[in-house]
């Protein structure tokens, strides 16, 4: 659905949801791939790991990052979303979908590194407490930056994130 809405002003804009959403998860895999590679020293993988070891968990994470990527979205446009998104809605949509991406790392660093223990932070993780377990700073940043950068290529392709009627 490629279709013009008014802003009020005589101008329109674009509501086209799919690439809206197609430039997101573009921007959402190689966002995440290109961070799951720098952040790499940050975990004892980086130490301990063979080269064939440390490029399957860049894979691994960065597929799961762009799975993660688009529940959130998805799960954000069918709670606060509006059939006119991109045009309506797009900063509620934002929000929520980068809190849901933060709630979920929240969640997936404590069972991975507490309950699991399938992988540890190096010394050089900078670490924060969070309901009595460290979590690592970077992929706490991992879901506010990427995401952010992902919502705002969406906007710049003419995807206004102002109101219209």
């Amino acid at each position: 659905m490629n279709e013009m809405v008014s802003n009020g002003s005589g101008l329109a804009r674009r509501t086209d949801w799919l690439a809206a959403l197609r430039a997101y998860l573009v921007t959402i895999t190689l966002g995440n791939l290109v961070w799951e590679s720098v952040q790499l020293p940050l975990y004892t993988l980086w130490r301990t790991g063979t080269p064939g070891e440390k490029i399957s968990a860049v894979i691994h994470c960065s597929g799961g990052d762009m799975l993660i990527g688009l529940s959130a979205l998805v799960i954000a446009l069918v709670v606060v979303g509006d059939r006119h998104w991109p045009a309506r809605g797009f900063l509620l949509v934002a929000i929520v979908a980068i809190v849901l991406g933060i709630g979920y790392t929240i969640f997936s660093e404590w069972l991975n590194i507490v309950v699991r223990k399938s992988w540890a932070y190096s010394d050089f993780m900078p670490v924060m407490k969070f309901f009595g377990f460290a979590i690592g700073v970077a992929p706490l940043l991992q879901w506010i930056a990427i995401p952010l950068l992902a919502f705002k290529l969406v906007r710049q392709r003419g995807f206004d994130a102002r109101q219209v009627t």
